[in-house]
């Protein structure tokens, strides 16, 4: 059974996280830099509060859930690796490449392991369009398109340090936008060039109040392959009921998940496609210590590094 100690409770997936944990294993304390915000949620969940950071890093935890602001992952998680305890992270790994890279050289350095909550790999739909993707019948890929959006700025859910510029390094893209980014990495590979739009589409006076920073509501990245293929990145905080799409398309024809559901043409035959099982998602992963391929420490690298790019 492992022992578990929550490194920040910034992001809005820590309770999440924090419940998983205390199903499969201890939860061993919670430390976050905010001590208003690590006693609410020790009193919430009924878990011992850290002083500081030494002193989690001095527990008998064998692995740590970061949960903490996206700019501070790079110093917290080497301080970490080096305590010799296994790292799970929530998405992105830093802000940049060169934080990345740290944080990759004292995991490979302490020889701990490492996941990212890259969690879209593990679910049925994507699986199911990889699938079709890879055995060939699409033939040549021509063309990607990944869409997910939600309603956290108009219907004002989202925490205000969710648009805190310095400790997201953005708005949409590099939060929700991540999924888009490591699916088109896990289906076409590092894109050559990247070209975005940002805007500020939200209506709502008391979202548009917390979001001071002005970071990003509304937003696209359009990439492109040195083979010509072509990805699209749409993402988004004002859309209610978007559907999640994934589509790809082929000299042959196309394959597209949404609405649970994929379909898939090749020539003129249009056929749904049995959805396949989905896998054990990171956190389960990390917890169960049944680690799965498509969630290490290479992934999380390159999914910074698309960031960084599309924020150019």
């Amino acid at each position: 059974m492992r022992k578990i100690a929550v490194c920040g409770v910034w992001h809005v997936h820590a309770p999440d996280y924090t419940k998983a944990a205390m199903d499969r294993g201890e939860v061993v304390g919670v430390w976050d830099e905010n001590a208003d915000r690590k006693n609410e949620f020790c009193e919430r969940f009924g878990l011992k509060a850290f002083a500081d950071l030494d002193e989690l890093l001095e527990s008998e935890a064998d692995g740590v859930i970061v949960c903490a602001s996206t700019d501070t992952h790079a110093d917290i998680m080497v301080k970490i690796a080096d305590a010799k305890k296994d790292i799970f992270t929530e998405k992105v790994l830093a802000l940049s490449d060169e934080d990345c890279e740290r944080v990759a050289e004292a995991v490979e350095r302490n020889q701990v392991k490492f996941v990212i909550s890259l969690v879209q790999k593990y679910c049925p739909g994507p699986i199911t369009v990889k699938s079709v993707v890879d055995s060939g019948e699409l033939g040549k890929i021509a063309y990607v398109r990944f869409r997910n959006c939600h309603n956290g700025s108009t219907a004002n859910w989202l925490p205000k340090h969710f648009y805190n510029q310095k400790e997201c390094g953005g708005g949409a893209m590099i939060d929700l936008g991540a999924h888009g980014m490591y699916l088109i990495d896990w289906i076409l590979g590092l894109p050559e060039a990247y070209k975005s739009v940002f805007t500020n589409a939200c209506v709502n006076e008391a979202a548009n109040a917390l979001n001071s920073d002005k970071v990003e509501d509304n937003a696209v990245t359009v990439m492109g392959y040195e083979d010509g293929a072509i990805a699209i990145n749409e993402t988004g905080f004002v859309s209610g009921g978007s559907p999640m799409i994934l589509e790809v398309d082929g000299e042959r024809g196309y394959v597209r998940f949404s609405e649970n559901k994929v379909m898939k043409r090749i020539g003129g035959q249009v056929s749904e496609v049995e959805m396949l099982s989905g896998a054990p998602s990171p956190i389960i992963q990390f917890l169960t210590e049944n680690y799965l391929d498509g969630c290490g420490i290479e992934e999380a690298k390159n999914l910074t590094h698309m960031m960084v790019e599309a924020y150019k």
